[in-house]
């Protein structure tokens, strides 16, 4: 993600607006994280494994997505 450039500024004026962007895209990036850590456990992939493609702590991930 080196490629990716970060923004420097909100192509609306509203604040409201700029908020209800970065909640849905919070939700996005929560929901494609479930689906492809769901993936991964299903091709037995460790939770340490899955915590390094995270870059989180292996608690973090066990606690935020065991069931």
């Amino acid at each position: 993600m080196d490629d990716v450039k970060e923004p420097t500024e909100s192509t609306s004026l509203d604040p409201q607006q700029g908020f209800d962007a970065v909640r849905a895209l919070r939700q996005l990036a929560d929901r494609l994280e479930d689906i492809q850590v769901e993936k991964a456990r299903e091709q037995e992939w460790s939770w340490q494994a899955i915590a390094d493609a995270l870059e989180v702590s292996r608690q973090a991930v066990h606690q935020k997505h065991s069931r």
